[in-house]
Formats: C-alpha cells, structure tokens, sequence
C-alpha cells in the first residue's frame, strides 16, 4: 500500500474535523486521477487536463470561458482586478468572504475601494440598500463598479428570484454582478437546479473545488472570453500561473463528475446531526445546507472544545459554534460526535 494511502486511512480513523469542509482529502480514486494524468505546460496554455477542467466549467456554468486557480482566494481577487480600475468601488457583504476574510487583497493589490453593506437573515443584499450604496458620479467619490454576492452565505441559499432581480438591478445601474460561488454546488444540490440556472444571472462566478467536492487544491473563474484573457493576465501577475498543473485539475474533474450529487450526504447529515443535538438540548441556531450553527454558553466553550479534541474531534468551539458536514464525516463519524457531546453534558 503507498504510503500516502496508508496515511490517509489512519487519519480517517483518528479525527472527525468538523471546523470546515477545507479539509477534506483526495480520495483513493481522487488520487489515482491525479496520478494518471497528462501534462503540459498550462501557462503556455499546453496543459490537456487544464484544458479540460476549464472546458467543462465553462459548459457547465453556460459561460464562454473559464480559469483555473490555485485558490479561492486568488480567483476572487482576480475577478475584482478584471471587472474595476484603481480608484473603483465593489458593493459586497460586511460578512462575505471576498471582503473580511480574504486579506483585503482588491484593497490592497488593486485600489479597489470595498463598500460593504449587512445582509438580510437569507444571506442576501437588499437591493434598496445597494441601490443607496452605489456613489454618484461626481469627483469625490469612488466609481461603483460592481456588486459581488456569495452563494451560499454561511450556508443559507440565496433564492433564484432574487439573482434574477439582483441581475435586473445590476444591467439598470451599469454595474457587473459577481458570485463568489465557493460552496455554488451546495446551492445547485439544495435548489435541484443547474450550475447554468444560477450562473445566468451573473457575470463571472467562482467555484471552489477543495472544499465540498473534496479536491486538495483548485478554484475556477468562470465568465466571457474578454474578461477571462484579462484574468489569464491578473493570474500571472499575482502568481497563479503553473506548469504542469494538469496533476491538480484531474482531481476537479474527477470531484465535477462525482462529487456533486452526493452533497446532498452532507446536507442531510447536517439536518441529522441538528436534530440529534437538540433532542440533547443544545440550542440550535440554524441548519441550512452543509453548516449547522448551535448555541454554546460562555462557560462551556472552552471546556466543550478540549473535550471534543481530547476524543479525537475538532470543532471551532464558540458562543455560535459552526460544525460543517463534509465527505470526511459519515453519520457514523456524526453518531459518535453526538456520543461524546452527550457525555461532556452528563459529566
């Protein structure tokens, strides 16, 4: 057995990580895609696999092009650096990801000015509140270029209705509308709907591969061909163009093929694992998707994470715990979650 292989088996066995969904691993058949596949030299564009990757996503989401990325992080970034000029201005969630967790990166690295607005209870921006966001056309203040979304948003779908009007909106007020889609197959699975039905009502999108569709590395910018050759650019500049890539895109094409249905697993295990810690009486927040947010009071957060640690699980123990459901963490990983929460009560 190879050593990689071998090592993953005892990890499965050892801890159940519940923190993110970042931490799934390649699976035996991941790996020997990955193992299997052909190279070239992506940045001249010579990588088959890329190319395939990139192919498929762009046929997938129903737009005319698509990037591969190192990271989430990266794409998001670049499609800010494509879409606005220094000196311009994006409307975004004050809790989405592309604003308060990606470094201030489009600050930072492209003068683009964020404009951060609160979110309804359903993750979405309320269009008066953009509207009332987006600056006049005077001297004194930043060009409002763009709107950027995030679905899902700490789980919660945003509805299709409101993409449609959020798109509606954006072609009335000049703006380009982005989703930073790094859980989009979440929505896909819960909506029953396509990647194509939600990507219409947007103009570039991001998907994150390493997250629920369990690929070690690799996010894509999906959007039209000008904008993505100008990304092609923005990538190389910020050092995301690789070689011999095709190694890392085998394993999205392997998670795009067989990945995508079985989210519902996760969903479902999230529900039950809800349930299951409500019937103990812990207070649950919401459930929406892959994410199950509970109430944890002050006293036992600490307690409750080094007991959980103790027994081999990792939780981000907080006043608002968030545990996350991924294919690392099957119902009976889960059973044995709630075995150990009901014991750390019952002390």
């Amino acid at each position: 057995m190879p050593a990689f292989f071998f090592f993953r088996h005892v990890q499965e066995h050892r801890v159940i990580d519940l923190r993110s969904d970042t931490v799934t691993r390649p699976s035996a058949a991941m790996l020997s895609a990955m193992m299997s596949a052909e190279t070239g030299d992506d940045v001249y564009r010579d990588d088959p696999t890329v190319n395939a990757l990139e192919a498929e996503a762009a046929r997938l989401s129903g737009k005319a092009a698509a990037l591969f990325f190192p990271t989430g992080t990266q794409a998001n970034l670049v499609a800010l650096l494509s879409h606005c000029e220094r000196g311009d201005e994006y409307i975004v969630g004050q809790q989405a990801h592309n604003y308060k967790y990606e470094a201030g990166g489009a600050a930072v690295l492209g003068s683009i000015q964020p404009q951060p607005v609160l979110a309804a209870d359903d993750g979405t921006l309320p269009l008066d509140v953009v509207a009332a966001a987006i600056k006049p056309d005077d001297i004194h203040f930043a060009r409002t270029r763009l709107l950027s979304l995030e679905n899902t948003h700490h789980g919660k779908v945003l509805p299709l209705a409101y993409l449609e009007q959020a798109w509606t909106f954006t072609r009335e007020h000049q703006l380009a509308l982005h989703i930073d889609g790094a859980r989009i197959f979440n929505a896909v699975v819960a909506q029953q709907t396509t990647l194509a039905a939600i990507a219409r009502y947007c103009d570039t999108l991001t998907i994150c591969l390493s997250k629920g569709l369990g690929t070690p590395v690799g996010s894509l910018l999906c959007g039209d061909t000008a904008l993505i050759e100008r990304a092609r650019r923005w990538r190389k500049m910020t050092g995301g163009g690789m070689r011999q890539a095709g190694i890392l895109a085998a394993a999205g094409l392997y998670a795009l093929e067989h990945n995508v249905a079985r989210l519902q697993e996760d969903h479902d295990n999230a529900a039950w694992l809800g349930q299951q810690l409500h019937e103990l009486g812990v207070q649950v927040i919401d459930q929406q998707t892959n994410m199950l947010f509970v109430a944890v009071p002050e006293t036992q957060v600490k307690p409750l994470g080094e007991w959980m640690k103790a027994r081999g699980v990792l939780i981000s123990a907080g006043t608002r715990t968030r545990l996350v459901t991924h294919l690392d963490a099957d119902r009976a990983a889960l059973a044995q979650v709630v075995a150990h929460w009901k014991a750390f009560l019952h002390q």
